[in-house]
């Protein structure tokens, strides 16, 4: 599968002002990146997550399926979010069978794509998605845009979205750390209910193999990160339960290429 069918998401900042794209000294200054309360919060408590049966070419149960695992998401994430003090909103999702606009821009050539503006995420339910639905694909996509979820709901989307650029480089630089930080989020929700999961390590394994081979090598856009490091971020996310792990922010730059 082509990278873009993996990792969901606009580069929203490609849509900001022109005024905007002005010099950043790295690393990362703004603390809402950097040293966001969301690192604070320990570990997400291990849960329970059924996955419902979905067939291959068959839209209808990877709605039931996708909605499913967005109630998950929602639940653990949200009381996550009770415990820590912090404030939380629930995330929705939307299906679509051909690319269209939204949230005021061209679809591309993503999978699926979340909304900041409406808490929300649109998944494309083609012929890639859907031939092959029993594997971890439908499961990370979704816990994938959910991680940027997180990231609207903590302040770290506006923080992004407003941060300063020197030329195209340095805004796929900070693509790719907001793009990896939701990988890594999606790693972190993966951990806590990888017990309840009728899964193997091989389909664990299988997962990551199919990431390492379809990163930005795959591309002409360097805005996602190559396939390895996109694995070793949602394994990061994975091991280690707790978003703690996931300050891309402040990572090297050779951890975000």
């Amino acid at each position: 599968m082509r990278f873009s069918t993996l990792l969901a998401g606009l580069l929203i900042a490609l849509l900001l002002p022109a005024n905007t794209a002005h010099a950043a000294a790295y690393p990362i200054k703004d603390r809402v990146l950097t040293a966001n309360k969301l690192y604070g919060t320990g570990k997400l408590q291990p849960s329970q997550c059924q996955e419902r049966e979905v067939e291959p070419d068959d839209a209808a149960m990877a709605k039931r399926y996708l909605t499913s695992v967005l109630g998950c998401l929602n639940t653990i994430w949200g009381a996550h979010f009770k415990r820590a003090g912090l404030p939380f909103a629930k995330a929705r999702i939307g299906f679509i069978t051909k690319p269209r606009r939204y949230c005021g821009s061209s679809w591309g050539e993503a999978q699926a794509m979340y909304c900041d503006a409406e808490k929300r995420f649109i998944v494309l339910l083609d012929r890639d998605v859907l031939q092959d639905p029993s594997d971890l694909w439908l499961f990370r996509l979704a816990a994938h845009e959910y991680g940027h979820h997180v990231q609207r709901i903590t302040g770290m989307a506006h923080a992004y979205d407003r941060y300063p650029y020197d030329g195209k480089s340095e805004l796929n630089e900070q693509t790719r750390r907001n793009e990896l930080q939701a990988e890594c989020l999606a790693g972190v929700f993966m951990g806590s209910v990888w017990d309840s999961l009728d899964r193997t390590d091989e389909d664990w394994e299988y997962l990551l193999d199919i990431i390492r081979e379809s990163g930005d090598e795959q591309s002409k856009v360097r805005d996602h990160g190559k396939g390895r490091n996109i694995a070793a971020w949602l394994v990061k996310g994975f091991r280690a339960s707790s978003p703690a792990a996931c300050n891309t922010w402040t990572a090297s730059s050779s951890k975000v290429s």
